[in-house]
């Protein structure tokens, strides 16, 4: 017979597994349906991202590519290629920094921005899509977990 803190702790672990092997497939998925729904546009769920995070009002002066690595949780080395080939369709530039004449910015180029502005329906209906079934304190708590999760990751 087994007693009750070694049942807890093997339901735990379980529960852990379950939890872990979730994201892992939630993660697939947002990467495989995300891009499906952007297909019309050939846009991946990382150029999504990439062209996201350059289009918030905090970025209209460009990123550096360490900022950009830093805000997108990605290395250097993958976000290298995705700029690659951005700019080669002519979605973002690498220009000067104002400030630093040393520096180099990746901003969005007025066809980026239209494109970003096209996306933003079918993103809008993903993320609806997505969501159902979840209600806004649903999503309001689901951020909150998230945002523990990837704090306490970020430590280890």
């Amino acid at each position: 017979m087994t007693d009750l803190s070694t049942e807890k702790s093997l339901a735990s672990i379980e529960i852990n597994n379950r939890l872990f092997f979730r994201f892992f497939q939630a993660a697939n998925t947002l990467h495989t349906k995300g891009t499906q729904a952007l297909d019309e546009f050939g846009v991946t769920t990382q150029q999504w991202s990439v062209l996201g995070a350059l289009s918030r009002p905090k970025a209209t002066g460009g990123m550096s590519v360490g900022e950009l690595s830093r805000y997108l949780l990605v290395s250097r080395q993958n976000l290298s290629g995705l700029l690659t080939r951005l700019e080669r369709d002519g979605y973002v530039e690498r220009v000067t920094g104002e400030e630093d004449r040393r520096s180099r910015k990746v901003r969005l180029t007025a066809k980026g921005v239209e494109l970003w502005t096209a996306l933003a329906d079918p993103i809008h209906h993903f993320y609806d899509e997505a969501l159902k079934g979840l209600s806004f304190d649903d999503r309001l708590a689901f951020i909150h977990y998230i945002s523990l999760l990837q704090k306490n990751m970020s430590k280890l």
